[in-house]
């Protein structure tokens, strides 16, 4: 749920340079869930039991509707259905509004949950546009520019650099006589104001270079640092895409799939209902259904879109899944792959600084590592991680605007991480704090989602959705929670009244042997 932090070896007689960047940003659970899907089955059994949505087991069955057919009905007087809307990041999102059938409600959703089975009947809609998912096209290698990858390589170079030139510092100073370290302090205080000004000429040049790289991010008009063009990125994606292509080769989905073709619906009735904002129209989707228990899913700066079964199986309706698409989409429209690349080497930059003063100072190289190794953590917590977890709150947002233009219940948003906090609460699994996560945590996301639950509604509303009918997922799930809870207690209570029973059976036993039986016992004795 940091980037590009070295290279890796990848498999089979293929060496690529795999990058923790984007690897850690995608793989480390875009949704911040790396459960089992054992953890699901409990909130499967609660859906399944009180809530009647028929979900299935983890491994084998997906929880989506038996038949979900997109009925669009596109809106030709909509393009300037916000002007009267005041937010502009409302009306960025949202100039061209298309509504989805009546008969894509929650009532019948709720009514229509099936197994996998009953999505063997989902058939490619005609509206949708005929893409080949497996086709890819890339320019060739030799017109990447190779900016990042430099960077990549030269990463621990500079480091190394770092390291040398402070440890060569602090020897050269205990090398010096006492007579010139008292001319060279000399000198350093009749000479204050220039280096001071030097310093601040420096200080000047970074500030200048810091705001000249900055750009409006798409959508939400956020000012943001790119040190990388896309460009220059787009060599990173491919490594990416054949680095996970090599290790999942062994584990896609046909095609004719019945998950495969739930997963392209539902993703590409996203990408059609948006296809107004020029970031989402100008980028080649391509899905790919990976058979893994994780509950995960992540989209590479170029396009290629990964799901997992594990998210398949943890949804209980198509809206939660089609909120999730959205988030991933965000990612690759705003950019944050590159945007974090940039931030995470500005990062560096600075911290080499700190890193030669370190090794400077410290006079011993035992205490130089354990500075290095303070500051790395410091780095990490401090500014690398709150920066992660910002980028994933915006994901949240873009996301959630861009499910409700597809006229999705966004209510059902929220509900996802409600249901995941709870299922880490059933197998007691540990929580951590969130300020040691580069996600938010379930609690938090859902809160945060309610809060913006309303604005969505606005723009489903807005862009001629049907009207949601059907009770509130939010207070189906909190009820169901509550009715679980209290059937748990007695289920607990009776437990405890019976082994009572049992424990004082003996007992009672004892007190019904007659007295006398006992008197003549001892006589005889």
């Amino acid at each position: 749920m940091s980037f590009i932090y070295g290279l890796q070896s990848a498999i089979r007689n293929c060496i690529f340079f795999r990058f923790n960047l984007l690897t850690h940003w995608r793989k480390c659970n875009t949704l911040a869930v790396t459960s089992l899907d054992c953890h699901q089955v409990q909130i499967n059994r609660i859906v399944n039991k009180y809530q009647s949505l028929g979900v299935n087991q983890c491994d084998k069955l997906t929880s989506l509707p038996g038949t979900f057919h997109f009925c669009r009905t596109f809106n030709n007087k909509s393009t300037e259905c916000l002007s009267s809307v005041k937010s502009k990041e409302i009306w960025m999102i949202t100039q061209k509004c298309t509504a989805w059938n009546d008969s894509f409600s929650r009532q019948q959703l709720t009514k229509e949950i099936g197994v996998v089975p009953a999505l063997s009947v989902v058939r490619p809609l005609n509206h949708f546009p005929v893409r080949d998912t497996r086709h890819f096209h890339t320019s060739p290698r030799f017109q990447a520019a190779p900016v990042p990858l430099l960077l990549v390589i030269l990463k621990p170079v500079q480091k190394l650099l770092a390291i040398i030139i402070g440890r060569g510092i602090r020897k050269w100073w205990h090398a010096l006589p006492p007579n010139k370290k008292e001319l060279f302090k000399e000198s350093v205080r009749k000479n204050k104001w220039k280096i001071f000004l030097g310093l601040s000429s420096f200080g000047f040049l970074f500030v200048v270079f810091y705001f000249t790289h900055l750009e409006v991010s798409p959508i939400t008009g956020r000012r943001k640092l790119l040190l990388l063009g896309k460009e220059h990125f787009s060599l990173l994606s491919e490594l990416e895409y054949e680095v996970w292509m090599e290790e999942f080769k062994n584990d896609m989905l046909t095609e004719k799939d019945a998950r495969y073709l739930a997963a392209k619906e539902v993703f590409f009735h996203l990408v059609e209902c948006n296809k107004d904002i020029p970031e989402i129209s100008e980028i080649t989707w391509v899905i790919h259904v990976v058979d893994s228990p994780d509950i995960n899913a992540f989209v590479l700066p170029n396009g290629q879109v990964f799901i997992f079964t594990g998210l398949l199986n943890s949804v209980t309706d198509i809206h939660q899944l089609a909120f999730l698409l959205g988030h991933e989409i965000a990612h690759a429209v705003l950019g944050h792959a590159v945007e974090k690349a940039s931030f995470v080497h500005l990062l560096d930059f600075l911290g080499l600084i700190f890193l030669t003063m370190i090794w400077a100072v410290c006079p011993r190289d035992s205490l130089a590592l354990l500075g290095q190794w303070i500051q790395s953590k410091l780095q990490e917590y401090m500014f690398d991680r709150p920066y992660s977890r910002t980028l994933e709150a915006e994901a949240d947002k873009v996301g959630l605007q861009l499910a409700a233009k597809a006229c999705v219940d966004v209510r059902a948003s929220s509900v996802f991480w409600q249901q995941m906090e709870f299922a880490d609460v059933l197998t007691d699994h540990p929580k951590l704090p969130e300020w040691l996560s580069t996600h938010p945590s379930h609690g938090n996301r859902a809160e945060h989602l309610d809060r913006l639950i309303p604005q969505a509604l606005k723009i489903r509303e807005i862009c001629n959705c049907p009207p949601l009918s059907g009770p509130d997922p939010r207070e189906v799930f909190r009820l169901t929670v509550k009715h679980y809870l209290e059937e748990s207690e007695k289920e607990a209570l009776n437990i405890t009244v019976k082994k009572q029973k049992v424990d004082t059976l003996p007992i009672q036993n004892q007190k019904q042997i007659p007295l006398t039986y006992i008197v003549e016992k001892r006589t005889d004795s």
